[in-house]
């Protein structure tokens, strides 16, 4: 009697050290930064709010500990998730979603603030958030299992103002080690806000979190399948996973697996379980967990030597287009340089008398002439008295200014970055003819020079992508695509 009951004892003591291994994907600890934005001052959403609200009760129901932002700014933005990063230090799954505005400016990606003010497609580096950041915070923290939900991919609001016409978000081509992240739809595809309390995405993703037993890929499998289904949309996931998660495990619903407090019943001794052999079995499980530690580790090793080597190599790469664009910029900087020089040359053979022209007006240095030229006594230049008027891209102003025959001068061409900064005089000031009203935006140069808006193109180009331009509002060199319209052409020629 008192062997059996040794033996009793024996077991339910095996049964207590066994049991934490086989409930720990239930007790991990679970960390979740959830972040809704619908009220943008340009394209304001009706669901992300709803979906962030929804999802973080979702993830709670799930054993996370929830962080919700709702409609929040850029530093507010910055702020939780350096926390996020933080708390991730200390280990567990970390789980990221927003829902809102996101762009993609050269293949990088932006999740937008509510407070955004974007002019122009360079400001969205200063007004948005970089998504790599998020995914930074999680690979400094090393807590090595990760997920990243983007439902962000709603049409761009300030897509008029971009020079590209890239829609959507890019694909993330890189990502720690044991990371998952699930985009609302593919790649440069914008996806549905939705005309219900949710997006389609986030719906179909709420009824599949809290079925037990399905696991993270299963989970977003039938995501797809539902969403592709119902608006033809496709989500898309990259996983680095290492392992498998559950959001709610098969346990959570099978009654049988919990404990009773009752007494309880023990087979006769010929049938129990042996104590040697469940300490076998134990140390055979520590052996294969110390040995899967060892490969771990050998990996991330190997990993490490990949990521400084393709740090390299891109690198390089980045220092090599760096040179091609410089050599570019040189080759074209010496061919407006030639140019210039033949076209003075022409100038000093074709100009017909000035003196008949009839002066007009004088400001300072400059000298207003009946034929609609003004010349600046300081420079020996000869401008057009006014601009061409109207909203003109690179190519157009350059033409305009070549063929311009103002004054019955041949040789006008467009004005280099310097001439036009030459004209630049903060103490005198008039207001153009495209300002809106109550727009205080000024230009600051001689009256007897009239420009209809606020910039005039240059004739530098930066290789085939950018043009300059001069800013007589604020004093300021600056360049954007060529193609675009919002600029004018003022012609000028040398000699008096």
């Amino acid at each position: 009697m008192q062997t059996a009951s040794v033996r009793i004892f024996l077991i339910l003591f095996i049964l207590v050290l066994i049991l934490p291994f086989t409930l720990s994907a239930a007790t991990e600890r679970r960390i979740a930064l959830v972040i809704g934005n619908s009220a943008y001052r340009s394209g304001p959403l009706k669901n992300p709010v709803n979906d962030a609200t929804d999802m973080a009760a979702a993830l709670n129901r799930a054993g996370f500990t929830v962080t919700l932002k709702k409609n929040a700014n850029l530093q507010e933005m910055v702020e939780i998730i350096e926390d996020f990063g933080n708390s991730l230090k200390r280990g567990g799954v970390g789980l990221f979603y927003f829902a809102g505005h996101g762009v993609q400016v050269n293949n990088v990606n932006y999740l937008l603030p509510i407070s955004t003010r974007i002019n122009k497609e360079s400001d969205v580096r200063f007004q948005a958030l970089d998504a790599g950041r998020v995914l930074a915070e999680m690979e400094n923290a090393n807590n090595g299992f990760n997920i990243v939900i983007l439902d962000a991919c709603r049409d761009n609001p300030f897509s008029k103002s971009f020079r590209s016409a890239s829609r959507g978000l890019a694909i993330v081509a890189n990502a720690p080690t044991g990371t998952f992240i699930s985009y609302s739809t593919g790649a440069s595809q914008v996806a549905r806000d939705g005309e219900g309390r949710n997006s389609p995405y986030t719906k179909a993703l709420l009824e599949n979190m809290d079925k037990p037993g399905l696991s993270i890929n299963n989970v977003f499998m039938n995501v797809r399948s539902k969403v592709k289904k119902e608006t033809g949309q496709v989500p898309w996931e990259l996983s680095s996973l290492e392992g498998d998660f559950y959001f709610v495990s098969e346990s959570a619903k099978k009654s049988a697996a919990t404990i009773p407090s009752g007494k309880a019943t023990i087979a006769r001794d010929e049938s129990s379980v042996s104590v040697a052999a469940a300490t076998d079995d134990l140390d055979d499980e520590s052996r294969k967990l110390e040995a899967e530690q060892r490969r771990l580790e050998e990996e991330r090793a190997s990993f490490a030597k990949k990521k400084v080597l393709e740090e390299k190599r891109q690198k390089i790469a980045d220092e090599r287009e760096r040179l091609a664009a410089e050599q570019e910029e040189a080759r074209q900087a010496a061919l407006e340089r030639k140019q210039a020089k033949k076209t003075t040359t022409l100038a000093m053979a074709k100009r017909p008398s000035q003196s008949t022209a009839g002066e007009t007006g004088r400001d300072g240095r400059f000298i207003a002439y009946s034929n609609g030229t003004v010349s600046d006594t300081r420079t020996n230049l000869m401008w057009a008295a006014k601009d061409n008027g109207s909203n003109i891209n690179w190519a157009n102003a350059k033409s305009y200014c070549e063929n311009y025959r103002g004054g019955g001068y041949t040789d006008w061409r467009m004005p280099t970055q310097d001439e036009l900064a030459g004209l630049y005089d903060r103490g005198i000031d008039y207001t153009p003819g495209c300002a809106a009203s109550g727009d205080n935006d000024k230009v600051h140069l001689t009256k007897l020079i009239t420009l209809s808006c606020w910039a005039g193109w240059a004739s530098e180009k930066r290789a085939s992508h950018a043009a300059y331009y001069f800013d007589f509002d604020v004093g300021k060199r600056d360049w954007c695509h060529p193609s675009h319209d919002g600029f004018r052409a003022l012609p000028v020629r040398s000699g008096k």
